[in-house]
């Protein structure tokens, strides 16, 4: 039943260009979960998309009253659990609904208003008598309905660690579509039969969108791998977006996230989102505080911020590394591979797979441009997108050759090693470095060429 649709390679056909950022208005301030972590938590899922602007609200009884509540906002993240909101408050979210303001309803929030019965119906399922869970733990969640916009292209969601709620009591009035399923095992105290993991329903022309996952209880750190998932994270995305918008523009791939396909290949992840583990600084012992961070679910480098390059603990010899990339409107930078630590910097030793953005600054030679094996080889026809946007990457190095990939596209195939690189090397500045490309094999190294760039989803499979 495990299913995963997406490509092994992401990107391969090019993505237009992003669109205007939905606003959207995600409700907080009461839950009997840890609502004070994943309300702001709920914010970075949507916001490092690119495709959200995020307003919190921690007063719903005052903000959702707003006259022009249905004006300001695409659609509504109900991440709250607790007190009604009041007359002027529910009628307000009610009209905007109904005239065509998307709700995205989250784990507890399932649990609220009971007797509110528009409310219970526009959820459709509900947390009531009966309802429960059996304990926390990770579990495989399945596709029931691969033609919704929201599950489309979408793999099952493999060993996610969550609350598994059994039981969800239909209201009365409502009618939903189930999406995803999950088996409750009696084993973890489940009922023995597949739940459903999510719904879509409408209310007036409003789209309703509710998922009983995401729990995070609070004082209990470890249940944050909930919304440390990047399958959930992907998920709620693609299911805010579908609310606000009825359509689906972010790929279904989860980013920083490894495929089936990946996995049986031999990948492992460089980056996990979240923390620099398995990089620092070149020539370091740690990661610069300077320059780099962790942003927006990407290792962002901003411009003027120094710190150097970054490498990464371990050294590779032949292999097959997969990454996006975005960089700033003239920006450039690289990917430097077999860097060895004895020179000045990095590319004295390493070459470069070029990132640069050619449609603002056109390169100064051909072979400077984006996905070049800098200074060397040109690439063929390069498919870049446009500054600000992702592009997907991919680098090659197998018995003496090079391949650099760019968005789904072979636009380098060049010898890396013996007499023809050699030739390569002394017709290009690179002949100036006497250890430049000797090692067949070294360190991977992220270039800070000064300019703002970003890197996510980076991955690596030894040949």
């Amino acid at each position: 039943m495990h299913r995963c649709f997406y490509s092994c390679v992401l990107g391969s056909v090019l993505a237009a260009q992003t669109p205007a950022p939905l606003s959207v208005l995600l409700v907080g301030g009461e839950n009997n979960h840890d609502f004070e972590w994943t309300t702001p938590e709920l914010k970075t899922v949507l916001v490092e998309t690119g495709r959200f602007r995020v307003d919190i609200t921690n007063t719903p009884e005052k903000d959702l009253a707003a006259a022009d509540l249905g004006q300001r906002y695409r659609a509504i993240v109900l991440n709250y659990n607790g007190q009604r909101w009041g007359e002027a408050a529910e009628q307000s979210f009610l009209a905007a609904v109904r005239a065509g303001t998307g709700v995205t309803v989250v784990h507890a929030a399932d649990n609220a208003f009971p007797g509110w019965t528009d409310y219970e119906a526009m959820v459709g399922l509900c947390w009531r008598d009966g309802t429960g869970h059996g304990s926390y733990h990770p579990f495989d969640v399945f596709v029931i309905d691969a033609n919704h916009p929201i599950t489309q292209g979408m793999a099952d969601m493999r060993k996610h660690p969550d609350e598994l709620y059994h039981r969800l009591v239909p209201m009365k009035g409502a009618n939903y579509k189930v999406l995803l399923a999950a088996f409750s095992d009696k084993q973890v105290g489940g009922t023995g039969r597949f739940e459903p993991m999510a719904t879509v329903a409408r209310y007036g022309e409003g789209r309703i969108f509710h998922t009983p996952l995401g729990h995070t209880w609070t004082g209990q750190l470890p249940t944050r791998a909930t919304f440390y998932d990047p399958q959930l994270r992907r998920f709620l995305a693609r299911g805010t977006e579908w609310a606000a918008t009825g359509g689906v523009t972010l790929d279904p791939a989860p980013i920083n996230f490894l495929s089936d396909e990946e996995l049986a290949q031999g990948f492992t992840l460089l980056f996990d989102g979240r923390t620099m583990t398995g990089w620092r600084g070149y020539k370091k012992d740690f990661v610069p505080v300077l320059g780099w961070s962790v942003r927006d679910a990407a290792i962002c480098h901003t411009v003027g911020g120094g710190g150097g390059d970054l490498v990464t603990n371990e050294e590779y010899g032949d292999f097959d590394l997969r990454f996006q990339w975005r960089i700033a409107k003239g920006g450039n930078s690289g990917i430097i591979w077999h860097v060895i630590e004895s020179e000045q910097e990095t590319y004295m030793t390493g070459p470069e797979y070029q990132v640069f953005d050619d449609l603002s600054k056109p390169p100064d030679q051909k072979q400077q441009g984006a996905g070049a094996l800098y200074d060397l080889v040109p690439p063929a026809n390069p498919p870049l997108r446009a500054a600000d946007e992702w592009n997907d990457g991919r680098i090659v190095v197998q018995k003496g050759r090079v391949q650099h990939w760019l968005n789904g596209v072979q636009v380098v195939d060049a010898p890396c090693h013996g007499p023809e690189w050699d030739k390569m090397i002394a017709a290009s500045k690179f002949h100036e470095w006497p250890q430049f490309g000797k090692s067949t094999a070294g360190r991977i190294a992220l270039q800070d060429h000064g300019d703002e760039v970003a890197y996510r989803t980076i991955r690596v499979s030894r040949l």
